[in-house]
């Protein structure tokens, strides 16, 4: 049997490892349409990075002297995009079905205090492809049960956790859709009943922990370390990526979120639209899936312009591309699908680069092209939405990342086959 990762070359491995440790420097991008994000479009425009942050940008930029100068005259520069839903590292995508390599799921249905990140493998064979599609942060999150545990942000480079991680914990995932009825004894209403109740005990636990280490309450709904890291959620430190998709269950969502003064993030949302006026009026933003367009028992009211209306609306959107290891990477093709059903393209850009950094508490630092942040950029051929663009060049952290991938190399190897007899 081979092993998972026998197809990497020595060359990959070696090229993996040393990407996010290779010296900074002073990088100039010169003649190019930069889309801050944040303002309006610069033509010809100049960034600078320095250091691995943004030091300048804009269209009379002084060029430091020694600074590297990349020509990006008739390209485009963006912030490098993020992904706010994802299992990426989590799950080895070659296994198929095969449970033993799926790292994001912990048996149990809560799990609050159970954190991902531990279980992310930095060498995991889809982040090189999904990075050379311009995508640099990820939300990689857990699933399984009513409370599934934490969530965390990582850059797409890196030899270990420590030096990818952005954010940890960073979102709390629940699930109150069709996959955490079992919690609930197998009801919308019992997965709701019991979450409330434990949100419940675990403020009672924060306000009584002596009498709880000394016996001295009633039992409570949850572990005491479950209940100790609803604490941040509570508080409203740590956003909830709610799971929903049927109207029903958003509206569960929303008044969990009102009774508890809970930071909300609708994942999912396949109904949305229908309650676009309530998520706009709790300011609740909505990561959704914008080619979910087929109805299903768990949203049987499934529509392309799902977020054109929500954007209509004034909630915020992030779009993106749930799946397992390489589907990722498509996530840009999911924000120009929006776009063709109705979205702005500058509100699909903010939709996977502004929106989900201000969603996830990360905007000082990442989302847009301003001096100060960090250095995680891509130059597109063209339009990043369009199916024939391609990224010229990304950074992460201010270093160039190699265009190499395991299927890269497998296309390089056989792309002259030996004679056949």
């Amino acid at each position: 049997m081979k092993r998972p990762y026998a197809y990497l070359s020595a060359a990959l491995a070696a090229t993996l490892l040393l990407a996010p440790v290779a010296n900074a420097q002073t990088i100039a991008i010169t003649g190019a349409t930069i889309y801050p994000v944040s303002g309006p479009k610069i033509e010809n425009g100049t960034l600078v990075i320095r250091d691995g942050k943004i030091v300048a940008v804009g269209r009379d930029v002084s060029i430091p002297n020694g600074a590297t100068r990349i020509d990006a005259s008739g390209k485009i520069v963006t912030p490098g995009l993020i992904h706010a839903g994802t299992d990426l590292g989590l799950n080895l995508f070659e296994s198929g079905g095969q449970t033993e390599t799926h790292e994001g799921t912990k048996s149990g249905d809560i799990n609050a205090a159970f954190n991902v990140g531990a279980g992310i493998d930095p060498q995991n064979v889809a982040i090189p492809p999904t990075r050379m599609e311009g995508v640099t942060t990820v939300l990689s999150a857990p699933s399984g049960g009513l409370i599934a545990g934490q969530a965390v942000l990582i850059d797409l480079s890196g030899d270990k956790l420590e030096t990818m991680l952005v954010k940890s914990p960073a979102a709390m995932v629940v699930d109150l859709s069709e996959g955490g009825k079992p919690a609930g004894g197998g009801s919308r209403a019992g997965s709701v009943q019991r979450l409330r109740q434990i949100l419940e005990d675990a403020r009672e636990y924060a306000k009584r922990k002596s009498d709880y280490r000394k016996a001295q309450m009633q039992s409570l709904s949850a572990t005491a370390a479950d209940l100790e890291a609803l604490a941040p959620v509570l508080s409203g430190a740590l956003p909830v990526y709610a799971i929903a998709n049927r109207e029903q269950d958003i509206q569960n969502a929303l008044r969990i979120a009102k009774e508890f003064k809970l930071k909300m993030v609708i994942w999912g949302g396949v109904e949305a639209w229908k309650v676009a006026a309530d998520l706009a009026a709790a300011k609740v933003p909505v990561a959704l899936q914008p080619l979910t367009d087929i109805p299903s028992f768990d949203g049987p009211g499934a529509r392309l312009d799902n977020a054109a209306l929500l954007q209509k609306a004034g909630v915020t959107v992030l779009n993106v591309q749930r799946g397992t290891g390489p589907n990722d990477r498509d996530v840009r093709f999911a924000a120009g699908n929006a776009v063709s059903y109705g979205m702005t393209w500058d509100g699909a850009l903010a939709s996977v680069t502004l929106s989900p950094a201000r969603a996830l508490g990360i905007a000082d630092r990442y989302g847009s092209l301003e001096a100060g942040k960090v250095a995680n950029v891509v130059i597109w051929s063209g339009d990043p939405f369009e199916y024939s663009t391609h990224p010229v060049k990304v950074f992460i952290r201010g270093v160039e990342i190699p265009q190499v991938s395991r299927q890269t190399e497998l296309r390089d190897r056989y792309s002259t086959l030996p004679p056949t007899f």
